[in-house]
């Protein structure tokens, strides 16, 4: 065998292996405790965009002040922008509170993307379409304010 249709070969290959290789990268969104409903939805929608297009999502929740002693506040922010993007994503780290910020990774889901589609589909309805909030809020603090 000659040296020259070896090194042929073997560029082949690499090209090959580049060529099937994907790079994910982990993008990040930012909340607060007391986010109102529209920046919320914003935000859920930047999340939903960043899962369909195959990133990971590190969602966090920033705490200032006496907001660290209400760690629920950001629990439940997290486990509703989970259930928001549940059609295109899973969670792949459980919230947990570090320091100030409480962070959750979303992981981008084929499986649960094809069902979803597959479901929109039967009903007659567009697939490329995210499923509407049916008037589900962000979540409020006990005081009332959002």
């Amino acid at each position: 065998m000659d040296y020259g249709k070896w090194k042929y070969e073997e560029s082949q290959r690499q090209r090959d292996s580049r060529r099937k290789s994907t790079n994910v990268s982990i993008k990040e969104m930012k909340y607060r405790p007391k986010i109102g409903t529209g920046d919320f939805d914003t935000k859920t929608r930047k999340v939903e965009k960043f899962l369909d297009e195959g990133h990971k999502v590190k969602v966090t929740i920033m705490f200032r002040g006496r907001e660290t002693q209400h760690p629920e506040l950001g629990r439940r922010i997290l486990d509703h922008v989970a259930e928001r993007v549940i059609h295109l994503g899973r969670v792949e780290v459980m919230p947990k509170l570090d320091g100030r910020n409480m962070t959750m990774v979303l992981a981008p889901d084929k499986k649960a993307k094809a069902a979803w589609e597959a479901q929109r589909k039967a009903e007659g309805e567009p697939a490329d379409e995210a499923p509407s909030a049916n008037g589900a809020e962000a979540p409020v603090d006990e005081t009332g304010e959002n």
